[in-house]
């Protein structure tokens, strides 16, 4: 089966700096597929490039068969209702209550009933654990709480993929651990693709089931988790591990510390 997702030969610079320099990867339908890498790689940039919100400069990005850099405005909002998308923020509307912030994309995209809306709003609440809250407004709910009702409202119109930008930032572990396993469920109960950009080792290698590990703009590892946990490269242990020196070293590159004491003595 062809892939939902595939980059070939991707390139895309900003200003001088390039971030990707020739990566191809596929993303497989059922799969929870992880991008991971150093801060300022380009992670988030991918998820962009797959949303077509940027363009490569080189290289395709072909999203459930459309090559999304070069569809018509129609064509690319209808790939798009297929894509749901969790901000790192959550990105709630801050002046509608929960319930209504879940109900907006049906509101916006499709001609639905009242009360079909409605029935859809707390089935996708239910799912996240947060049907009681609907009536709360954003400023009221806990980070985590905000983000469950972002993943409610992101999988509210079914779309086949959705992509999380930082899913598990600034959440205590409990919190972390209800967004994991809320992922897992609903990738298997709803049949999803899930694309995850994180940081956070111990959860991503705990529900990806393949990992691209990105660096100076290249896929520098991929594979399951356990290929990536038993690696021996020092650089993806280094990562893995959080070690502060290694093949990334902990001191910025200068002249030797003794001579540079010495200096206009």
């Amino acid at each position: 089966m062809e892939p939902i997702v595939q980059i070939r030969d991707l390139h895309f610079t900003r200003g001088t700096r390039k971030i990707f320099n020739g990566i191809s990867l596929d993303i497989h339908a059922g799969q929870v597929t992880a991008f991971m890498g150093p801060s300022g790689t380009g992670k988030t940039t991918l998820l962009k490039l797959i949303g077509g919100q940027l363009r490569p400069e080189k290289g395709s990005v072909k999203v459930f068969g459309e090559y999304i850099h070069n569809v018509n405005q129609e064509t690319l909002y209808s790939v798009r209702k297929k894509m749901g998308m969790l901000f790192q923020s959550g990105a709630l509307l801050t002046d509608l209550n929960v319930f209504e912030n879940v109900a907006f994309p049906l509101r916006e995209h499709t001609q639905l009933p009242e009360q079909i809306i409605r029935d859809l709003v707390l089935l996708k609440l239910e799912s996240v654990g947060l049907r009681g809250a609907r009536k709360l407004m954003p400023s009221q709910l806990s980070g985590g709480m905000a983000r469950r009702v972002a993943l409610a409202r992101a999988i509210v119109l079914d779309p086949s993929m959705i992509m999380y930008d930082e899913p598990f930032t600034g959440l205590d572990p409990i919190t972390k651990g209800t967004i994991v396993t809320l992922i897992k469920e609903l990738n298997e109960s709803m049949g999803l693709t899930s694309v995850i950009v994180s940081h956070d080792v111990d959860e991503t290698l705990s529900i990806a089931d393949y990992i691209y590990v990105i660096s100076e703009g290249e896929i520098v590892e991929s594979g399951d988790p356990n290929n990536l946990s038993t690696s021996t490269s020092g650089w993806m242990q280094q990562f893995l591990k959080g070690l502060p020196d290694g093949p990334v070293p902990f001191h910025y590159p200068s002249e030797e510390f003794k001579s540079d004491l010495l200096v206009g003595r």
